[in-house]
């Protein structure tokens, strides 16, 4: 196990559980755009909602509930305003920021070209790297992953991330001390 902790033994995300405003769009983007297979669907009692399940690969699952009197996402709070390279990133604290999924690094220009043909909004493909902006233009050997982001029919911040080189855990990748409540500046 990844660091030797043998306290759980983790065997990946049985899924991650998001909110809708409105399931049949997110069937026919998940389903019909990504292609990923619906898996499970589930009526809550009492009129309370729905939750479908969508296999995303992996032996993974995500996951969406639907209430009929969920609020609506506040841009910015709930999740990033914009697509990172359009200058959002910032969501608040508890929020999920996105969601990203493994796909294959010789297929993330394709992959872009497959949504961009399905009428997706598509940023630029970002090669993520430890330069001072934390992304190069150019492919170079410091590029750790490329990445897309997109987002779904609610606005969810959705990301296609291909690892050139997976992290390994050694010191050079795990160098910064982690950031306190202190730290803040809001």
């Amino acid at each position: 196990m990844a660091g030797g902790d043998t306290e759980f033994e983790l065997r990946g995300v049985n899924h991650l559980a998001l909110v809708c405003r409105d399931m049949k769009a997110t069937v026919d983007f998940y389903r019909g755009v990504l292609g990923m297979p619906l898996i499970r669907t589930i009526e809550l009692p009492g009129g309370l909602g729905q939750h479908f399940f969508f296999d995303c690969g992996g032996g993974d699952a995500l996951a969406f509930f639907w209430f009929p009197d969920a609020p609506d996402a506040v841009p910015g709070v709930t999740g990033p305003r914009d697509l990172p390279d359009r200058g959002g990133l910032t969501s608040a604290a508890g929020s999920m920021n996105h969601v990203a999924f493994d796909v294959a690094p010789e297929r993330i220009e394709e992959y872009r070209d497959r949504l961009v043909a399905k009428g997706v909004d598509v940023g630029v493909v970002l090669n993520h790297d430890d330069s001072e902006f934390g992304v190069a233009r150019d492919v170079h050997d410091g590029v750790y992953v490329r990445s897309l982001y997109f987002r779904d029919p609610d606005g969810i911040l959705v990301e296609f991330a291909a690892w050139r080189r997976r992290p390994s855990g050694l010191p050079d990748e795990v160098a910064h001390a982690p950031r306190t409540e202190a730290d803040r500046t809001v």
